[in-house]
């Protein structure tokens, strides 16, 4: 089919990499220390890539090319982050934790709760068996700093999400949604900081229920900067 799709001139290119990283769909590679479109069928003619090139390599064309394929791109972004390869912090995998009377305390330290990795929303994939039937937490990433008994209050028997909605790029709602549509998520908790950016947090998860199509129980506890609990509803 004719469309718009991006060409990467290889004489300017000076291999940074920066368009690589900016295409979200995985359509360009390094390759040989230059960048190169491997897969039309996976660039979507919107040009994310455009604005990170520093060396003006890059430049729209109308072109016969395949058309492009969303499903495609959303099953390789989660191919990519449940397979063993590549890196190692995309890995899925539940951790399971002994009972706390058979783990022998290190000089009075308070033990990890954690359940899964990784934790990231940007990272974790969209089905996972730990998912089933799991209390899910979504917690802005500043209150476990803030909130010294995070571990024994949030994250036990949970399932713990995390993301900054004013540093991280994009919307957590779509694959939020996508979450809580294909499992059986129980409940939701969301912690967030007082500060107002973190209603970006609260807010992807309000509508990511909306949106997913099920009822599931929900709850909002806010941390102050000095780690008191201010509001619980």
């Amino acid at each position: 089919m004719l469309r718009r799709i991006i060409r990467i001139d290889e004489e300017k290119c000076n291999g940074c990499g920066a368009c690589a990283k900016a295409c979200h769909e995985g359509a360009i590679e390094m390759v040989n220390g230059k960048a190169r479109l491997t897969r039309e069928d996976y660039c979507d003619g919107l040009g994310d890539c455009l604005p990170a090139c520093p060396a003006d390599a890059i430049t729209f064309e109308e072109r016969e090319a395949p058309a492009y394929d969303e499903a495609a791109v959303r099953l390789a972004k989660e191919q990519k982050q449940q397979l063993p390869c590549g890196c190692p912090g995309t890995q899925s995998r539940s951790i399971r934790r002994q009972p706390a009377e058979t783990v022998p305390s290190v000089g009075g330290a308070a033990r990890s709760q954690l359940s899964q990795w990784p934790v990231q929303i940007k990272l974790v994939p969209v089905k996972a068996p730990y998912f089933n039937g799991a209390s899910l937490l979504v917690a802005a990433d500043c209150t476990a700093y803030a909130c010294g008994d995070f571990h024994d209050r949030f994250i036990r028997g949970r399932i713990t999400l995390v993301g900054c909605p004013k540093l991280d790029e994009g919307d957590y709602a779509e694959k939020l949604t996508r979450i809580l549509a294909e499992n059986d998520i129980r409940s939701v908790t969301v912690v967030r900081m007082e500060v107002p950016c973190c209603g970006g947090l609260e807010n992807a998860v309000k509508r990511a229920l909306q949106q997913s199509g099920k009822w599931i129980p929900w709850q909002v506890v806010t941390i102050t900067t000095d780690g008191r609990v201010l509001e619980n509803r």
